[in-house]
């Protein structure tokens, strides 16, 4: 009796060790991690200029400064400006597409002086349509001459392009544009030089701004040339095609700030 009593037990146990032990729970699998992807700077969709204070620490101005570039030249005070002197000579041409504009980069030796300061000529690139405007009113294109003194401070001259007669220049740079973006093309045996991309007239606006890309640094000197130079319909549908997207900045809020217009 007692032995069938103890088998009768051990049953139990051994059921009980089947049937009331949980298995062991499958360790929980971590979420995988959210990759941030980097998005470009651009001038649509998510890299657009509204957006370019966001994608990086160092892009924070874009978003936060209050003398950022480019502005309307509304409200201006004429005065007496000193001209600015121009001093270019040619440069072999070294051209690339980068992605955001049609850029040259100017050997030493060609600078300007304005303000009584002297600025080197690094390079020159275009925007369409203009990045300023005129009580509201955009130019077709706009040229850019980016500056540095020894200081490392920045001075651009600004120059207006209106539809016309096609400009020679012109015509050289966009017949050497390389096919691959961001590759350089140093063209063998040509060579330009920027004071052909200058009007005659040399009355222009002043104002202390921004660079209009990022990381769009404040601090910059900039003389915007009010004389228009002229390119063709089909020189200004050759760039628009290449960049295949409006590459201006939108105009910005002038603020406390003043604007110059020679006379």
């Amino acid at each position: 009796m007692c032995r069938r009593i103890g088998s009768v037990i051990l049953s139990l146990l051994l059921l009980g060790l089947v049937f009331g032990c949980k298995p062991a729970e499958k360790p929980a699998e971590k979420p995988a991690e959210t990759v941030k992807k980097e998005v470009h700077w651009g001038y649509q969709g998510e890299g657009a200029p509204e957006f370019w204070g966001t994608l990086k620490p160092e892009y924070a101005l874009c978003g936060t400064g209050k003398s950022q570039s480019p502005i309307d030249f509304n409200k201006t005070y004429e005065t007496k400006l000193e001209d600015i002197q121009f001093f270019y000579k040619e440069t072999p041409l070294r051209i690339i597409n980068n992605g955001h504009s049609i850029q040259v980069s100017y050997e030493p030796g060609s600078y300007i002086t304005v303000d009584e300061e002297t600025y080197e000529l690094v390079q020159f690139h275009f925007h369409a349509p203009s990045e300023h405007t005129i009580k509201g009113n955009f130019h077709d294109m706009e040229l850019h001459l980016v500056h540095k003194n020894e200081s490392g401070e920045i001075a651009v001259v600004g120059v207006f392009m209106k539809k016309g007669k096609p400009n020679r220049i012109i015509q050289v740079l966009w017949d050497n544009i390389p096919q691959e973006i961001n590759k350089e093309n140093l063209v063998t045996g040509i060579s330009v030089n920027a004071s052909g991309l200058l009007p005659g007239d040399k009355d222009y606006y002043h104002y202390f701004g921004s660079l209009t890309t990022p990381p769009c640094t404040e601090g910059v000197n900039w003389s915007v040339l009010k004389t228009a130079i002229e390119v063709s319909e089909e020189q200004m549908q050759k760039f628009r095609l290449v960049m295949g997207v409006d590459n201006n900045r939108p105009v910005k809020p002038l603020n406390k700030r003043f604007v110059l217009e020679s006379r």
